[in-house]
């Protein structure tokens, strides 16, 4: 069946001749009824989704809520047994706090490949102690290094706060590649939604700065756009379900410390207004076609290939945000993950052959 189908589009920017995309451009006409929307879903997701909608319900969007919401959003995953799990407590950059990391896969005195993993949770919420059984499962799937970060959450730390704890942990992974078996030619980061937006905003400060390189940036349905929900429309099957508008402008207003959507906004903080998107690193996006990230991650996946960035983008009809979470062993979860794994693969493999 068609919505079962996944559909892949890899390509460079002198492979495709395209005519950029804007969400403004969006019909809105002829829009299906709210109670029709769950016809939007892939039937193989839907028994999660409402399995989740009882939790998911629970979740409100504001200051006065957010220890709560924090607290529903930490994972129950205990970690695996191996590979070990280290906790460090790093230098942060000039002038703030030092920067707890955690890490798996490494080997002193190897040349392994290696991945900076940045958690989700919309900038306010989760940990990087909730992505442990996720780390240690690239480490296995890859023999890599891992380290995820545990960066400062907004609103207590608004940008660029958390983008120079991500960078201060790359610095720290350079410094210390040899005690740690790191390739330094063969970093990726990763990153799932506010994560894969922070990973976004670190490949643009890595190309600016040219202390360092990535060799790819994986973007899980990443955050993008802070104009998303508030003065961008979307039709309604667009975060219906997960991670909605009022969500999204709660997140990137703790951010920015602006409200999401505004005129100015500061420099370097939202990767879709970045005006100059070549030379970066190589990326992969993967991104439910319902998700209300979806047109903002074509929008740029797109603008990459005009500027001469090579990027793979996966849309995944009839997913929802976090899809591969909530229903993580349904065929579409599965070939999603096989997805980014096999670009990872790749990319570790071309650095080593180069």
């Amino acid at each position: 069946m068609t919505s079962r189908r996944t559909f892949l589009i890899q390509s460079a920017a002198a492979a495709v001749a395209v005519t950029p995309f804007a969400v403004s451009d969006l019909t809105l006409s002829k829009q299906p009824d709210t109670a029709d929307l769950m016809d939007f879903v892939n039937p193989e997701l839907r028994p999660a989704l409402r399995q989740a909608s009882p939790f998911l319900s629970e979740l409100t969007y504001n200051d006065a809520s957010l220890p709560r919401l924090r607290q529903l959003m930490r994972t129950w995953d205990a970690p695996l047994d191996t590979p070990e799990v280290t906790q460090h407590l790093i230098p942060g950059a000039e002038g703030d706090p030092g920067v707890r990391v955690y890490v798996t896969g490494n080997a002193a005195g190897a040349s392994k490949p290696t991945v900076l993993h940045v958690h989700g949770g919309g900038f306010v919420a989760f940990r990087a102690k909730d992505s442990l059984r996720a780390i240690q499962k690239i480490a296995i799937t890859h023999d890599c290094v891992v380290v995820t970060v545990d960066y400062r959450l907004a609103p207590e730390t608004r940008f660029p706060g958390s983008l120079e704890d991500i960078y201060a942990t790359l610095r720290w992974i350079h410094q210390n590649a040899k005690s740690l078996g790191v390739d330094t030619r063969r970093i990726a980061v990763k990153g799932e939604s506010a994560g894969a937006g922070h990973a976004a905003a670190l490949a643009i400060a890595v190309r600016d700065r040219k202390e360092f390189s990535l060799c790819l940036q994986v973007l899980e349905y990443p955050m993008l756009d802070d104009r998303t929900g508030s003065t961008k429309r979307l039709p309604p099957q667009f975060g219906r379900y997960v991670w909605n508008s009022e969500a999204n402008c709660y997140g990137w207003t703790s951010l920015l410390g602006v409200p999401a959507g505004s005129t100015r906004v500061p420099e370097k903080a939202v990767p879709a207004r970045e005006r100059n998107l070549g030379g970066l690193a190589p990326a992969f996006i993967g991104v439910g076609s319902i998700d209300l990230f979806a047109p903002e991650d074509i929008d740029y996946a797109q603008r990459m290939m005009m500027a001469g960035t090579s990027v793979e983008l996966l849309v995944v009809p009839g997913a929802y945000h976090g899809f591969d979470v909530l229903a993580p062993d349904t065929s579409v979860s599965r070939q999603f993950t096989a997805t980014w794994n096999e670009a990872l693969r790749r990319a570790f493999t071309r650095e080593r052959l180069e």
